[in-house]
């Protein structure tokens, strides 16, 4: 693994890392994963083996450190936040590393970011996503009405003393420290989610939604397939934070981007 650092549109400093394939697949673009919230590249692309699944297949790999999280630049501003902020991050890639075609993977709140990347950039040959359902055409982002509205878990993760939380925001706060995540970026962008329509219909790649059968954020994922044009749906056991580690999850994703 390689790991560098590129300047965004806003001065924002973003780390990603790039893999090779002993043996490169031909005539195909490389694959860009977007880990979810709390997490980085390591704990939802290498930890649990979608990463040696694509290189196995011969792809080239790219995975980016959301804002906030990982080694890209930390904030307490919720400004410097918001998976738009996120999505012209990704454009920034693409031309830095001179892509004309891409297979973009995005899970929780890397799908919206991807999802938003997808609806503008007709750069996105294939879209996995991951982790969200019904919500997205709803609230236009991640199900907050599953974590009280996002209000909880700002509070939960600025809590001097996390030990009285309970319910879904106390998970995040648990992942959040397991992962060594900056707990101020997190809650700024927490506090910047997401929250108007995305162009659903203007994403012209064939699209795959992964959603665990007991993931309280993925509910209802067949409305967001039915308002995808070109998409179907991959069911899998497991919860939101479970569900990745799931050997099905990353063969799922490297057998769709295997299609040409």
């Amino acid at each position: 693994m390689d790991t560098a650092v590129f300047t965004s549109f806003d001065g924002a400093e973003i780390a990603y890392h790039t893999w090779e394939p002993r043996v490169a697949a031909e005539g195909v673009p490389r694959v860009m994963l977007q880990h979810g919230f709390a997490a980085s590249t390591e704990s939802n692309w290498v930890g649990p083996g979608v990463v040696d699944a694509l290189l196995e297949s011969g792809r080239r790999v790219v995975g980016v450190d959301a804002r906030g999280h990982g080694r890209s630049q930390k904030s307490g501003d919720p400004a410097f936040f918001g998976e738009r902020n996120m999505s012209r991050d990704h454009q920034e890639l693409f031309d830095r590393l001179e892509l004309a075609e891409v297979d973009l993977v995005g899970y929780s709140m890397g799908a919206i970011v991807s999802l938003l990347t997808a609806s503008r950039d007709r750069r996105v040959r294939r879209l996995v996503v991951g982790g969200v359902g019904g919500a997205v055409v709803e609230l236009g982002g991640v199900d907050t009405g599953a974590l009280d509205g996002g209000g909880e878990l700002v509070s939960a993760l600025r809590a001097d003393d996390p030990t009285n939380l309970t319910g879904p925001a106390a998970e995040f706060r648990r992942f959040a420290e397991a992962n060594g995540a900056d707990l101020p970026s997190l809650a700024a962008q927490a506090a910047a989610v997401h929250d108007t329509p995305i162009e659903l219909d203007a994403i012209t790649a064939p699209t795959v939604l992964i959603a665990g059968t007991e993931d309280y954020l993925a509910r209802n994922p067949e409305r967001l397939v039915e308002a995808l044009p070109h998409a179907t749906l991959s069911t899998l056991a497991g919860d939101h934070l479970g569900v990745v580690r799931e050997k099905a999850f990353a063969s799922t994703i490297a057998s769709f981007l295997d299609v040409g």
